[in-house]
C-alpha cells in the first residue's frame, strides 16, 4: 500500500464565485455530503483512504467489488462515500445510515453493506496507470476522470459538472432537497493540492432563533466550549438541535460569569448536570452539560437539517433578549423543497 495522500480541500465563500477570479476559468460540480474517499485501485487490490487519512475499507465491502468490477485500470480516484434512503422518485442522501457504516462488529458491516449498501461519486482523478496526476491541472484530470469512467454504472457515479455559475446557482438552489449541502468550484488550471484549500465551496447561510439549554466545559478545563441549543416541537417539547461553538479564549471565560444566573440547582444547591447522547464518534469525549434554564433566546448561523438537528456546529450570531423562549419553533426553520437524488445521479 502506498502512502495515502491528503485529499485537497476548499475555502468558504458568500457566494458561488465567478469564472474570471482565477486564471483558466472555474469548473462547478454539487457538494456531495457524505465521507470523503481516496480510492487506490493497483489493478488487483482496493483499499479506501478517509479524508484523515485513515483507511475505511473494512465498513464498505461492497464498494471494494464494485471498483474491481468496474475500474479497468490502476488508479486513484477522489470521491464522496454516500448512501441512498426514500422511495423511487423521493430519493435522498441518509447521513445517519452513513454514520452507522462506521461500526466495529464485522457481521454488523457485512449486514449493513446489504441492507443500506453505499454509492460512491467520483469528481478527481489523481493516478493512472500508475503514473501521478497530481501536478496536472484539473481540466486535464476531469477529462481523463471521463474517459476511465465511461461505463461506469450505479453505485459508481460520475459527479456532474459545469462552468457556467448560472447553472452552479440552480443547483445550490435546488439539489439541498435532495440531501447534497452546496456548490464547490475547482481552478480549472490548478494542480491537486493535498491538504491545500484549493478549492472554493458555497453553502447555504440561514439564521434561526434558539433557545439555550446549557454548556459544555472547554476541553481545557476553563471556559465555556460549546453551547447546547433547543427549539420546541408541536406538541410543545423542547428538543436538542445542536450546538454552538468555536469562541476565542476570551469570550469562554466570559461566558462562564455571563450564564451563571441560569445554572439550574437541585433541592440540595448542586449544580443540575445533564449528558447528550453518546455517538460511535464521539469516543471518550466528556459528553456532560451544564444545564441552564431555558429561558435566553439566541440567533445562530446554520447551513441545513438533518432530520430534528442542525447538520453541523452552528456559529452563535448574537442574543435575542427581545424573543420569548416558547417562540422559537421548528415552524421558523427553511426547508428545502424536495428533489430527487435519482435525477442528480442520472
Amino acid at each position: 500500500m502506498e502512502t495515502l495522500i491528503e485529499p485537497m480541500l476548499a475555502k468558504l465563500t458568500d457566494a458561488i464565485p465567478l469564472p474570471d477570479r482565477v486564471e483558466g476559468g472555474l469548473s462547478y460540480e454539487p457538494k456531495w455530503d457524505g465521507f470523503r474517499g481516496i480510492v487506490y485501485f493497483d489493478g488487483t487490490d482496493v483499499e479506501i483512504g478517509s479524508r484523515g487519512s485513515k483507511l475505511l475499507t473494512r465498513y464498505f465491502p461492497e464498494l471494494v467489488e464494485i471498483f474491481k468490477e468496474q475500474l479497468t485500470s490502476p488508479c486513484i480516484l477522489d470521491g464522496e462515500i454516500v448512501v441512498r434512503s426514500g422511495n423511487p422518485g423521493a430519493e435522498r442522501l441518509d447521513w445517519e445510515l452513513l454514520s452507522q457504516r462506521i461500526h466495529p462488529a464485522e457481521s454488523r458491516v457485512t449486514k449493513l453493506a446489504v441492507e443500506t449498501p453505499a454509492s460512491f461519486v467520483a469528481f478527481d482523478l489523481l493516478s493512472l496507470d500508475g503514473g501521478s496526476l497530481l501536478d496536472t491541472p484539473f481540466g486535464e484530470r476531469r477529462a481523463a476522470l471521463e474517459r476511465l469512467l465511461a461505463k461506469a454504472k450505479s453505485p459508481l457515479h460520475l459527479t456532474q459538472t459545469s462552468v457556467d455559475p448560472a447553472v452552479a446557482n440552480g443547483w445550490l438552489n435546488e439539489f439541498e432537497g435532495a440531501g447534497l449541502d452546496g456548490v464547490v468550484a475547482k481552478p480549472l488550471a490548478a494542480p491537486y493540492g493535498p491538504g491545500k484549500r484549493t478549492m472554493f465551496k458555497t453553502k447555504h447561510d440561514r439564521t434561526a432563533d434558539v433557545v439555550l439549554l446549557g454548556y459544555r466545559i472547554h476541553k481545557s478545563g476553563s471556559g465555556v466550549g460549546s453551547l447546547l441549543l433547543g427549539l420546541y416541537d408541536a406538541e410543545g417539547n423542547l428538543r436538542n438541535v445542536g450546538g454552538a461553538s468555536a469562541f476565542s479564549d476570551k469570550r469562554r471565560l466570559e461566558l462562564v460569569d455571563e450564564l451563571a444566573p441560569l445554572v439550574r440547582h437541585d433541592a440540595a444547591g448542586e449544580v443540575v448536570k445533564g449528558a447528550t447522547d453518546r455517538s460511535r464518534f464521539s469516543g471518550s469525549k466528556d459528553v456532560s452539560f451544564v444545564a441552564l434554564e431555558p429561558t435566553r433566546v439566541i440567533e445562530v448561523k446554520y447551513d441545513q437539517m438533518e432530520g430534528a438537528r442542525f447538520r453541523h456546529t452552528v456559529q452563535f450570531y448574537r442574543w435575542r433578549d427581545d424573543r420569548d423562549a416558547r417562540s422559537c419553533t421548528f415552524e421558523q426553520l427553511e426547508r428545502p423543497v424536495a428533489y430527487d437524488l435519482a435525477d442528480i445521479f442520472a
